[in-house]
Protein backbone atom coordinates (compact mmCIF):
# COMPACT_ATOMS: atom_id res chain seq x y z
CA UNK A 1 0.00 0.00 0.00
CA UNK A 2 1.35 3.50 -1.17
CA UNK A 3 0.92 6.20 1.49
CA UNK A 4 -1.65 8.76 0.61
CA UNK A 5 -0.47 12.39 -0.24
CA UNK A 6 -1.08 14.50 3.08
CA UNK A 7 -2.98 17.52 3.93
CA UNK A 8 -2.18 20.83 1.60
CA UNK A 9 0.97 22.34 2.49
CA UNK A 10 2.59 18.88 3.17
CA UNK A 11 4.41 16.72 0.80
CA UNK A 12 4.01 13.47 -1.03
CA UNK A 13 5.75 10.28 -0.21
CA UNK A 14 5.87 8.17 -2.93
CA UNK A 15 8.96 5.84 -2.35
CA UNK A 16 6.77 2.91 0.04
CA UNK A 17 8.82 4.05 3.12
CA UNK A 18 6.98 2.13 5.30
CA UNK A 19 5.10 -0.25 3.04
CA UNK A 20 5.52 -2.55 0.30
CA UNK A 21 6.12 -1.61 -2.95
CA UNK A 22 2.85 -1.78 -5.56
CA UNK A 23 2.82 -3.93 -8.61
CA UNK A 24 2.69 -0.71 -11.05
CA UNK A 25 5.86 0.71 -9.29
CA UNK A 26 7.99 -1.86 -10.22
CA UNK A 27 11.39 -0.92 -12.50
CA UNK A 28 12.36 -2.34 -15.06
CA UNK A 29 15.78 -3.97 -15.58
CA UNK A 30 17.36 -0.94 -17.29
CA UNK A 31 17.04 1.13 -13.92
CA UNK A 32 18.84 -1.19 -12.49
CA UNK A 33 21.56 -1.64 -14.72
CA UNK A 34 22.26 2.03 -14.73
CA UNK A 35 21.89 2.29 -10.93
CA UNK A 36 24.66 -0.36 -10.50
CA UNK A 37 26.86 1.10 -13.34
CA UNK A 38 26.75 4.90 -12.08
CA UNK A 39 26.71 3.72 -8.74
CA UNK A 40 29.97 1.50 -8.83
CA UNK A 41 31.94 3.40 -11.45
CA UNK A 42 32.38 6.26 -9.38
CA UNK A 43 34.61 8.81 -8.04
CA UNK A 44 35.99 6.27 -5.19
CA UNK A 45 37.70 4.29 -8.20
CA UNK A 46 39.90 6.66 -8.41
CA UNK A 47 41.23 6.60 -5.16
CA UNK A 48 40.69 2.83 -3.73
CA UNK A 49 42.40 2.09 -7.76
CA UNK A 50 45.60 4.03 -7.29
CA UNK A 51 46.04 2.61 -3.62
CA UNK A 52 46.62 -0.56 -4.47
CA UNK A 53 49.43 0.46 -6.17
CA UNK A 54 50.73 2.21 -3.66
CA UNK A 55 49.62 -1.34 -0.93
CA UNK A 56 52.67 -3.11 -2.83
CA UNK A 57 50.54 -6.22 -3.96
CA UNK A 58 51.77 -7.58 -7.69
CA UNK A 59 49.97 -7.15 -10.37
CA UNK A 60 48.79 -10.67 -10.79
CA UNK A 61 47.81 -11.24 -7.36
CA UNK A 62 45.53 -7.47 -7.60
CA UNK A 63 43.72 -8.61 -10.44
CA UNK A 64 42.94 -12.48 -9.56
CA UNK A 65 42.50 -10.59 -6.16
CA UNK A 66 39.61 -8.36 -7.64
CA UNK A 67 38.08 -11.39 -10.01
CA UNK A 68 37.33 -13.23 -7.01
CA UNK A 69 36.11 -11.03 -4.50
CA UNK A 70 33.86 -8.92 -7.13
CA UNK A 71 32.37 -12.30 -7.95
CA UNK A 72 31.88 -13.11 -4.64
CA UNK A 73 29.39 -9.72 -4.15
CA UNK A 74 28.14 -10.57 -7.30
CA UNK A 75 26.57 -13.41 -5.82
CA UNK A 76 25.82 -12.20 -2.40
CA UNK A 77 23.35 -9.87 -4.01
CA UNK A 78 21.92 -12.18 -6.61
CA UNK A 79 21.64 -14.99 -3.64
CA UNK A 80 21.07 -13.30 -0.67
CA UNK A 81 19.56 -9.36 -0.83
CA UNK A 82 17.61 -9.43 -4.66
CA UNK A 83 15.22 -12.10 -3.18
CA UNK A 84 14.67 -11.29 0.44
CA UNK A 85 13.63 -7.70 -0.99
CA UNK A 86 11.82 -8.81 -4.11
CA UNK A 87 9.70 -11.24 -1.88
CA UNK A 88 9.09 -8.64 0.81
CA UNK A 89 9.03 -5.54 -1.49
CA UNK A 90 9.89 -3.89 1.98
CA UNK A 91 13.07 -1.41 2.77
CA UNK A 92 15.89 -2.68 4.74
CA UNK A 93 14.74 -0.48 7.84
CA UNK A 94 10.86 -1.68 7.19
CA UNK A 95 11.35 -5.77 7.61
CA UNK A 96 13.96 -4.72 10.19
CA UNK A 97 11.38 -2.82 12.20
CA UNK A 98 9.01 -6.36 11.17
CA UNK A 99 11.55 -8.83 12.39
CA UNK A 100 13.27 -7.14 15.33
CA UNK A 101 10.73 -4.45 16.40
CA UNK A 102 10.70 -0.99 16.60
CA UNK A 103 12.96 -0.01 19.37
CA UNK A 104 15.67 -2.35 17.17
CA UNK A 105 15.31 0.00 14.44
CA UNK A 106 15.62 3.16 15.71
CA UNK A 107 18.79 1.78 17.26
CA UNK A 108 20.02 0.44 13.85
CA UNK A 109 18.80 2.83 11.87
CA UNK A 110 20.73 5.95 13.50
CA UNK A 111 23.95 3.46 13.23
CA UNK A 112 23.52 3.01 9.54
CA UNK A 113 21.96 6.39 9.07
CA UNK A 114 25.19 8.00 10.00
CA UNK A 115 27.75 5.62 8.53
CA UNK A 116 25.75 6.44 5.03
CA UNK A 117 26.44 10.11 6.32
CA UNK A 118 30.28 9.35 6.47
CA UNK A 119 30.56 7.30 3.09
CA UNK A 120 28.25 10.28 1.47
CA UNK A 121 30.96 13.13 2.87
CA UNK A 122 33.76 10.76 1.13
CA UNK A 123 32.17 10.73 -2.24
CA UNK A 124 31.57 14.59 -1.71
CA UNK A 125 34.64 15.42 -0.71
CA UNK A 126 36.04 12.88 -3.95
CA UNK A 127 33.71 15.55 -6.16
CA UNK A 128 35.40 18.68 -4.65
CA UNK A 129 39.37 17.34 -5.24
CA UNK A 130 37.96 18.01 -8.47
CA UNK A 131 36.16 20.97 -8.52
CA UNK A 132 39.07 22.90 -6.25
CA UNK A 133 41.81 22.36 -9.55
CA UNK A 134 39.10 25.01 -11.36
CA UNK A 135 39.86 27.73 -8.71
CA UNK A 136 43.52 27.08 -7.89
CA UNK A 137 42.67 25.38 -4.36
CA UNK A 138 45.64 22.86 -3.40
CA UNK A 139 44.98 19.87 -2.42
CA UNK A 140 43.87 18.57 1.33
CA UNK A 141 45.93 16.34 2.58
CA UNK A 142 45.24 16.88 6.29
CA UNK A 143 42.05 15.73 8.25
CA UNK A 144 40.89 19.20 8.69
CA UNK A 145 40.01 21.46 5.62
CA UNK A 146 43.30 24.24 5.10
CA UNK A 147 41.63 26.91 2.76
CA UNK A 148 38.36 27.95 2.79
CA UNK A 149 37.57 28.52 -0.67
CA UNK A 150 37.65 24.42 -0.55
CA UNK A 151 34.88 24.47 2.57
CA UNK A 152 32.52 26.59 -0.21
CA UNK A 153 33.26 24.12 -3.43
CA UNK A 154 32.15 21.08 -1.01
CA UNK A 155 29.23 23.49 0.38
CA UNK A 156 28.15 23.88 -3.83
CA UNK A 157 28.70 19.96 -4.26
CA UNK A 158 26.93 19.23 -1.52
CA UNK A 159 24.05 21.39 -2.21
CA UNK A 160 23.47 20.14 -5.58
CA UNK A 161 23.95 16.66 -4.22
CA UNK A 162 21.21 16.91 -1.54
CA UNK A 163 18.55 17.98 -4.12
CA UNK A 164 19.11 14.94 -6.80
CA UNK A 165 19.18 12.37 -3.52
CA UNK A 166 15.89 14.44 -1.92
CA UNK A 167 14.15 13.90 -5.47
CA UNK A 168 13.58 9.76 -5.26
CA UNK A 169 15.02 6.85 -6.56
CA UNK A 170 13.67 7.81 -9.87
CA UNK A 171 15.34 10.63 -10.22
CA UNK A 172 18.94 8.68 -9.12
CA UNK A 173 18.90 5.98 -11.38
CA UNK A 174 18.01 8.71 -14.40
CA UNK A 175 20.94 10.78 -13.34
CA UNK A 176 22.98 7.56 -13.28
CA UNK A 177 21.15 6.53 -16.90
CA UNK A 178 22.98 9.56 -17.90
CA UNK A 179 26.90 9.06 -16.39
CA UNK A 180 27.32 5.41 -16.87
CA UNK A 181 27.76 5.06 -20.32
CA UNK A 182 30.91 7.75 -20.66
CA UNK A 183 31.63 7.12 -17.50
CA UNK A 184 32.84 3.42 -18.40
CA UNK A 185 34.28 4.87 -20.95
CA UNK A 186 36.56 7.36 -19.43
CA UNK A 187 38.05 5.13 -17.18
CA UNK A 188 39.35 3.11 -20.40
CA UNK A 189 40.29 6.10 -22.00
CA UNK A 190 42.58 7.43 -19.12
CA UNK A 191 44.18 4.43 -18.90
CA UNK A 192 45.08 4.37 -22.68
CA UNK A 193 46.47 7.72 -22.83
CA UNK A 194 48.96 7.47 -19.42
CA UNK A 195 49.85 3.70 -20.88
CA UNK A 196 53.04 5.58 -22.77
CA UNK A 197 53.87 7.80 -20.07
CA UNK A 198 54.91 4.87 -17.83
CA UNK A 199 56.24 2.90 -20.41
CA UNK A 200 58.66 5.74 -21.25
CA UNK A 201 59.90 5.82 -17.92
CA UNK A 202 60.22 2.02 -17.89
CA UNK A 203 63.58 -0.26 -18.29
CA UNK A 204 61.44 -3.78 -18.38
CA UNK A 205 60.15 -2.78 -21.76
CA UNK A 206 60.14 -0.38 -24.80
CA UNK A 207 56.71 -1.02 -25.87
CA UNK A 208 53.39 -3.13 -25.53
CA UNK A 209 52.94 -5.80 -27.94
CA UNK A 210 50.37 -8.37 -26.09
CA UNK A 211 49.66 -9.04 -22.69
CA UNK A 212 53.11 -10.54 -21.83
CA UNK A 213 54.29 -7.07 -22.04
CA UNK A 214 51.22 -5.11 -20.37
CA UNK A 215 51.60 -7.91 -17.54
CA UNK A 216 55.71 -7.32 -17.24
CA UNK A 217 54.90 -3.52 -17.35
CA UNK A 218 52.47 -3.98 -14.39
CA UNK A 219 54.53 -6.03 -12.54
CA UNK A 220 57.87 -3.70 -13.07
CA UNK A 221 56.33 -0.11 -12.81
CA UNK A 222 52.50 0.17 -11.45
CA UNK A 223 51.81 -2.47 -9.16
CA UNK A 224 54.83 -3.61 -8.15
CA UNK A 225 55.25 -6.23 -5.51
CA UNK A 226 56.81 -4.77 -2.00
CA UNK A 227 56.83 -8.03 -0.07
CA UNK A 228 54.11 -6.23 2.44
CA UNK A 229 52.14 -7.74 4.31
CA UNK A 230 48.92 -6.81 2.01
CA UNK A 231 48.46 -9.45 -1.07
CA UNK A 232 45.94 -10.93 -3.12
CA UNK A 233 43.37 -12.06 0.19
CA UNK A 234 43.33 -8.47 1.13
CA UNK A 235 41.99 -7.40 -2.32
CA UNK A 236 39.54 -9.79 -2.59
CA UNK A 237 38.50 -8.74 0.81
CA UNK A 238 38.25 -5.54 -0.11
CA UNK A 239 36.35 -6.35 -3.62
CA UNK A 240 33.62 -8.31 -1.41
CA UNK A 241 32.91 -5.99 1.48
CA UNK A 242 33.28 -2.86 0.30
CA UNK A 243 29.88 -2.94 -0.41
CA UNK A 244 28.88 -5.30 2.03
CA UNK A 245 27.04 -2.75 3.71
CA UNK A 246 24.57 -3.01 0.53
CA UNK A 247 24.52 -6.59 -0.32
CA UNK A 248 25.30 -8.62 2.20
CA UNK A 249 23.94 -6.39 5.36
CA UNK A 250 20.70 -6.10 2.92
CA UNK A 251 21.24 -2.15 2.23
CA UNK A 252 19.85 -3.02 -1.28
CA UNK A 253 17.02 -4.05 -0.40
CA UNK A 254 15.92 -0.33 -0.50
CA UNK A 255 16.87 -0.38 -4.18
CA UNK A 256 15.72 -3.95 -5.34
CA UNK A 257 12.63 -3.83 -3.45
CA UNK A 258 11.26 -2.21 -6.78
CA UNK A 259 12.84 -4.63 -9.11
CA UNK A 260 10.25 -6.38 -11.64
CA UNK A 261 12.40 -9.92 -11.31
CA UNK A 262 15.15 -11.41 -8.42
CA UNK A 263 17.08 -11.59 -11.50
CA UNK A 264 18.03 -7.97 -11.14
CA UNK A 265 20.15 -8.67 -8.69
CA UNK A 266 22.73 -10.07 -11.38
CA UNK A 267 22.89 -6.36 -12.56
CA UNK A 268 25.12 -5.90 -9.96
CA UNK A 269 27.73 -7.81 -12.35
CA UNK A 270 27.70 -4.36 -14.62
CA UNK A 271 29.08 -2.43 -11.35
CA UNK A 272 31.20 -4.68 -10.07
CA UNK A 273 33.55 -6.05 -13.19
CA UNK A 274 33.33 -2.63 -14.90
CA UNK A 275 33.64 -0.58 -11.77
CA UNK A 276 35.49 -2.09 -9.25
CA UNK A 277 37.55 -4.61 -11.54
CA UNK A 278 38.01 -2.43 -14.89
CA UNK A 279 37.89 1.07 -13.75
CA UNK A 280 39.88 -0.16 -10.61
CA UNK A 281 42.82 -1.45 -12.96
CA UNK A 282 42.09 1.43 -14.77
CA UNK A 283 42.65 4.19 -11.78
CA UNK A 284 45.75 2.18 -10.95
CA UNK A 285 47.28 2.66 -14.57
CA UNK A 286 46.42 6.55 -14.26
CA UNK A 287 47.61 6.66 -10.75
CA UNK A 288 50.98 5.44 -11.79
CA UNK A 289 50.94 7.63 -14.74
CA UNK A 290 49.62 10.65 -13.00
CA UNK A 291 52.84 10.59 -10.28
CA UNK A 292 55.02 10.78 -13.01
CA UNK A 293 53.26 13.70 -15.46
CA UNK A 294 53.24 15.77 -12.07
CA UNK A 295 56.70 14.63 -10.84
CA UNK A 296 54.89 13.79 -7.31
CA UNK A 297 53.99 10.90 -5.21
CA UNK A 298 51.56 8.96 -5.69
CA UNK A 299 50.22 9.25 -2.16
CA UNK A 300 50.09 12.92 -2.14
CA UNK A 301 47.51 13.23 -5.44
CA UNK A 302 44.07 13.72 -4.59
CA UNK A 303 41.43 11.39 -6.91
CA UNK A 304 41.06 15.05 -8.96
CA UNK A 305 44.70 15.86 -9.32
CA UNK A 306 45.24 12.18 -10.56
CA UNK A 307 41.96 12.43 -13.15
CA UNK A 308 43.51 15.75 -14.06
CA UNK A 309 47.03 14.81 -15.36
CA UNK A 310 45.03 11.66 -17.22
CA UNK A 311 42.50 13.86 -18.78
CA UNK A 312 42.55 17.51 -18.19
CA UNK A 313 39.65 19.37 -17.81
CA UNK A 314 37.77 16.36 -18.89
CA UNK A 315 39.08 14.36 -15.57
CA UNK A 316 37.71 17.16 -13.46
CA UNK A 317 34.17 16.43 -14.54
CA UNK A 318 34.71 12.70 -14.87
CA UNK A 319 35.31 12.74 -10.95
CA UNK A 320 32.51 15.35 -10.10
CA UNK A 321 30.15 13.32 -11.97
CA UNK A 322 31.39 10.06 -10.43
CA UNK A 323 31.32 11.71 -7.25
CA UNK A 324 27.57 12.58 -7.43
CA UNK A 325 26.44 9.27 -8.86
CA UNK A 326 27.56 7.64 -5.68
CA UNK A 327 27.03 10.00 -3.33
CA UNK A 328 23.07 10.37 -4.42
CA UNK A 329 22.28 7.19 -3.88
CA UNK A 330 24.22 7.03 -0.31
CA UNK A 331 22.46 10.00 0.88
CA UNK A 332 18.82 8.62 -0.66
CA UNK A 333 19.79 5.60 1.73
CA UNK A 334 21.00 7.57 4.56
CA UNK A 335 17.53 9.67 4.61
CA UNK A 336 15.65 6.40 4.14
CA UNK A 337 17.73 5.40 7.29
CA UNK A 338 16.77 8.60 9.33
CA UNK A 339 13.19 8.70 8.31
CA UNK A 340 12.19 5.16 9.42
CA UNK A 341 12.65 6.70 12.98
CA UNK A 342 9.46 8.34 12.45
CA UNK A 343 7.02 7.48 9.53
CA UNK A 344 5.63 10.79 9.62
CA UNK A 345 8.42 12.58 8.56
CA UNK A 346 8.44 13.26 5.24
CA UNK A 347 11.16 11.72 3.58
CA UNK A 348 12.40 14.93 1.12
CA UNK A 349 12.77 17.02 3.97
CA UNK A 350 14.82 14.01 6.01
CA UNK A 351 17.05 13.54 3.12
CA UNK A 352 17.52 16.99 2.80
CA UNK A 353 18.37 17.51 6.32
CA UNK A 354 20.85 14.39 5.89
CA UNK A 355 22.46 16.01 2.77
CA UNK A 356 23.56 19.24 5.24
CA UNK A 357 24.99 16.75 7.73
CA UNK A 358 26.86 14.69 5.22
CA UNK A 359 28.06 18.50 3.54
CA UNK A 360 29.22 18.91 6.48
CA UNK A 361 31.44 15.92 7.04
CA UNK A 362 32.87 16.49 3.50
CA UNK A 363 34.36 19.41 4.36
CA UNK A 364 36.84 17.25 6.38
CA UNK A 365 39.36 15.19 4.15
CA UNK A 366 39.47 12.92 6.48
CA UNK A 367 36.37 10.88 4.97
CA UNK A 368 38.49 10.51 2.33
CA UNK A 369 41.80 10.18 3.25
CA UNK A 370 41.01 7.30 5.67
CA UNK A 371 38.59 5.72 3.08
CA UNK A 372 39.60 1.68 2.99
CA UNK A 373 39.43 1.34 6.66
CA UNK A 374 36.43 2.99 6.87
CA UNK A 375 34.50 0.51 4.16
CA UNK A 376 36.46 -2.37 6.48
CA UNK A 377 34.50 -0.71 9.59
CA UNK A 378 31.19 -0.05 8.35
CA UNK A 379 30.97 -3.93 6.56
CA UNK A 380 31.96 -4.71 10.20
CA UNK A 381 29.21 -3.16 11.84
CA UNK A 382 26.84 -3.88 9.81
CA UNK A 383 26.98 -7.45 8.76
CA UNK A 384 25.53 -8.54 11.82
CA UNK A 385 22.51 -7.61 10.76
CA UNK A 386 22.55 -9.35 7.83
CA UNK A 387 23.12 -12.34 9.42
CA UNK A 388 19.95 -12.18 11.77
CA UNK A 389 17.85 -10.77 8.62
CA UNK A 390 18.58 -14.11 6.37
CA UNK A 391 18.42 -16.16 9.61
CA UNK A 392 14.76 -15.40 10.25
CA UNK A 393 13.91 -15.03 6.82
CA UNK A 394 14.49 -18.36 5.60
CA UNK A 395 16.04 -20.44 8.58
CA UNK A 396 13.22 -20.25 11.35
CA UNK A 397 10.22 -21.68 9.22
CA UNK A 398 12.86 -24.07 7.99
CA UNK A 399 13.55 -25.14 11.28
CA UNK A 400 9.68 -25.69 12.78
CA UNK A 401 10.19 -22.45 14.57
CA UNK A 402 7.66 -19.02 14.37
CA UNK A 403 9.06 -16.10 11.74
CA UNK A 404 8.40 -12.78 12.89
CA UNK A 405 7.79 -13.88 16.49
CA UNK A 406 8.81 -10.58 18.00
CA UNK A 407 5.98 -9.03 16.05
CA UNK A 408 3.11 -11.62 16.66
CA UNK A 409 4.04 -11.58 21.00
CA UNK A 410 3.92 -7.83 20.09
CA UNK A 411 6.95 -6.92 21.66
CA UNK A 412 8.94 -3.66 20.88
CA UNK A 413 12.20 -5.54 21.18
CA UNK A 414 13.87 -8.32 19.71
CA UNK A 415 16.22 -9.20 22.34
CA UNK A 416 18.00 -11.83 20.66
CA UNK A 417 18.66 -9.77 17.62
CA UNK A 418 20.68 -7.18 20.20
CA UNK A 419 22.72 -9.90 21.59
CA UNK A 420 23.71 -11.01 18.38
CA UNK A 421 24.98 -7.87 17.10
CA UNK A 422 26.67 -7.19 20.02
CA UNK A 423 28.18 -10.01 20.49
CA UNK A 424 29.14 -11.12 16.89
CA UNK A 425 31.53 -7.56 17.34
CA UNK A 426 32.96 -8.65 20.19
CA UNK A 427 33.95 -12.01 18.09
CA UNK A 428 35.51 -9.65 15.47
CA UNK A 429 36.90 -7.45 18.03
CA UNK A 430 38.56 -10.51 19.96
CA UNK A 431 39.37 -12.20 16.34
CA UNK A 432 41.28 -8.69 15.41
CA UNK A 433 43.24 -8.13 18.75
CA UNK A 434 44.02 -10.93 19.82
CA UNK A 435 44.38 -12.77 16.92
CA UNK A 436 45.63 -10.15 14.78
CA UNK A 437 42.92 -11.11 12.21
CA UNK A 438 43.16 -7.40 9.60
CA UNK A 439 39.94 -5.30 10.02
CA UNK A 440 39.52 -5.89 6.32
CA UNK A 441 38.52 -9.74 7.02
CA UNK A 442 36.12 -9.66 10.42
CA UNK A 443 33.40 -9.23 8.17
CA UNK A 444 32.67 -12.49 6.90
CA UNK A 445 32.91 -14.67 10.55
CA UNK A 446 30.85 -11.70 12.18
CA UNK A 447 27.59 -12.36 9.35
CA UNK A 448 28.23 -16.00 10.12
CA UNK A 449 28.28 -16.50 13.55
CA UNK A 450 25.29 -13.71 13.66
CA UNK A 451 23.52 -16.43 11.49
CA UNK A 452 24.24 -19.16 13.83
CA UNK A 453 23.89 -17.18 17.15
CA UNK A 454 20.43 -15.81 16.54
CA UNK A 455 19.25 -19.15 15.08
CA UNK A 456 20.21 -20.65 18.20
CA UNK A 457 19.13 -17.63 20.85
CA UNK A 458 15.94 -17.12 18.60
CA UNK A 459 14.79 -20.64 19.51
CA UNK A 460 15.64 -20.90 23.27
CA UNK A 461 13.78 -16.99 24.05
CA UNK A 462 10.56 -17.54 22.07
CA UNK A 463 10.49 -18.23 18.08
CA UNK A 464 9.99 -21.65 19.14
CA UNK A 465 6.78 -21.26 21.27
CA UNK A 466 5.53 -18.17 20.25
CA UNK A 467 1.27 -17.59 19.29
CA UNK A 468 1.20 -20.06 15.58
CA UNK A 469 -1.79 -18.41 15.07
CA UNK A 470 -0.86 -14.75 15.34
CA UNK A 471 2.48 -15.06 13.09
CA UNK A 472 0.12 -17.29 10.65
CA UNK A 473 -1.97 -13.76 10.04
CA UNK A 474 1.13 -12.22 9.43
CA UNK A 475 2.00 -14.96 6.41
CA UNK A 476 -0.92 -14.92 5.31
CA UNK A 477 -1.52 -11.03 4.58
CA UNK A 478 1.96 -11.56 2.86
CA UNK A 479 0.48 -14.64 0.58
CA UNK A 480 -2.72 -12.88 -0.51
CA UNK A 481 -0.30 -9.35 -1.38
CA UNK A 482 2.24 -11.53 -3.26
CA UNK A 483 -0.83 -13.38 -5.41
CA UNK A 484 -1.97 -10.06 -6.42
CA UNK A 485 1.70 -8.80 -7.42
CA UNK A 486 2.03 -11.93 -9.67
CA UNK A 487 -1.47 -11.81 -10.92
CA UNK A 488 -0.89 -7.53 -11.76
CA UNK A 489 2.37 -8.87 -13.27
CA UNK A 490 1.13 -11.59 -15.53
CA UNK A 491 -1.97 -9.14 -16.53
CA UNK A 492 0.14 -5.67 -17.08
CA UNK A 493 0.35 -4.73 -20.67
CA UNK A 494 3.83 -5.08 -22.35
CA UNK A 495 5.70 -2.36 -22.63
CA UNK A 496 6.88 -1.40 -25.83
CA UNK A 497 8.33 1.88 -26.63
CA UNK A 498 7.40 5.16 -29.00
CA UNK A 499 8.82 4.99 -32.07
CA UNK A 500 11.63 7.34 -32.17
CA UNK A 501 11.14 10.80 -33.79
CA UNK A 502 13.76 11.81 -36.18
CA UNK A 503 14.90 14.26 -33.41
CA UNK A 504 15.29 11.69 -31.06
CA UNK A 505 17.57 9.25 -33.29
CA UNK A 506 19.44 12.31 -34.23
CA UNK A 507 20.03 13.38 -30.23
CA UNK A 508 20.70 9.08 -29.40
CA UNK A 509 23.39 9.10 -32.58
CA UNK A 510 25.08 12.02 -31.60
CA UNK A 511 25.37 10.66 -27.79
CA UNK A 512 26.70 7.20 -29.32
CA UNK A 513 29.02 8.59 -31.90
CA UNK A 514 30.95 11.72 -28.92
CA UNK A 515 31.31 7.81 -26.81
CA UNK A 516 33.14 6.07 -29.38
CA UNK A 517 35.03 9.49 -30.64
CA UNK A 518 36.25 9.56 -26.75
CA UNK A 519 37.05 5.86 -26.89
CA UNK A 520 39.14 6.69 -30.58
CA UNK A 521 40.62 9.39 -28.56
CA UNK A 522 42.28 7.50 -26.04
CA UNK A 523 43.39 5.41 -28.70
CA UNK A 524 45.09 7.81 -30.50
CA UNK A 525 46.46 9.40 -27.65
CA UNK A 526 48.30 5.89 -26.83
CA UNK A 527 49.54 5.77 -30.28
CA UNK A 528 51.24 8.99 -29.73
CA UNK A 529 48.55 11.56 -30.10
CA UNK A 530 49.73 15.10 -28.84
CA UNK A 531 48.29 15.24 -24.88
CA UNK A 532 47.43 18.64 -25.42
CA UNK A 533 45.48 17.72 -28.37
CA UNK A 534 43.87 14.64 -27.12
CA UNK A 535 42.78 16.76 -23.65
CA UNK A 536 40.77 19.40 -25.99
CA UNK A 537 39.65 16.86 -28.05
CA UNK A 538 37.88 14.89 -25.01
CA UNK A 539 36.35 17.62 -23.69
CA UNK A 540 34.80 18.52 -27.16
CA UNK A 541 33.48 15.28 -27.13
CA UNK A 542 31.93 15.49 -23.66
CA UNK A 543 30.38 18.15 -23.64
CA UNK A 544 28.93 16.75 -26.83
CA UNK A 545 27.86 13.40 -25.14
CA UNK A 546 26.21 15.23 -22.23
CA UNK A 547 24.19 17.96 -24.39
CA UNK A 548 22.31 15.31 -26.27
CA UNK A 549 21.95 12.93 -23.14
CA UNK A 550 20.53 15.60 -21.49
CA UNK A 551 18.36 16.76 -24.29
CA UNK A 552 16.99 12.80 -25.21
CA UNK A 553 15.81 12.54 -21.29
CA UNK A 554 14.31 15.93 -21.54
CA UNK A 555 12.46 14.99 -24.31
CA UNK A 556 11.55 11.48 -22.45
CA UNK A 557 13.47 9.28 -25.08
CA UNK A 558 15.42 6.15 -24.54
CA UNK A 559 16.74 7.06 -21.19
CA UNK A 560 13.82 8.74 -19.84
CA UNK A 561 11.42 7.11 -17.70
CA UNK A 562 9.15 4.77 -19.99
CA UNK A 563 7.17 2.04 -19.07
CA UNK A 564 7.81 2.00 -15.31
Amino acid sequence: MRHKARKQGEETVSEYDRHPVAPKSLKPGRYFAASYAGEHVAGTEFVIGALFVSWGVGAVEVIKGLAVGNLLAVLTWAIICAPIATDTRLTLYAYLEKIAGPSFIKIFSVINGVLFCVLGGAMITVSASAVRILFGIPAQVEWYPTSFAFVMVAIAVGGFVSYAAAKGFTFVARFAEISAPWLISIFLVGALATLPVIVASSSAVTGLGGIGDFLTLAESDIWIDQNTEMNIWHVAAIAWGANLAFHGALGDMTILRFARRTSYGLYSAIGMFIGHFAAWLAAGVMGAGAALLAGAALTSLDAGEVAFQALGATGVVAVIIAGWTTSNPTIYRAGLAFQSLNPKWPRERVTLIVGVTTTFIAIFPFVFTGLLNFLGLMALVLAPTGGVIVAEHYGLKRLGMVRYWTKAKGKNLNVPAVLTWGLSLGLAAWLHFAEGLHVLFLFAPAWLFALLLYTFLAAVMGAATADRAAAQQLEEIETRRKAAEKYALANAETFSPPPLSTGRKFLLAVAVAALFASVVLGVMAYQGLDFGAFKLWLLIATGVYFTAAVLIVLTKGPLAENGS
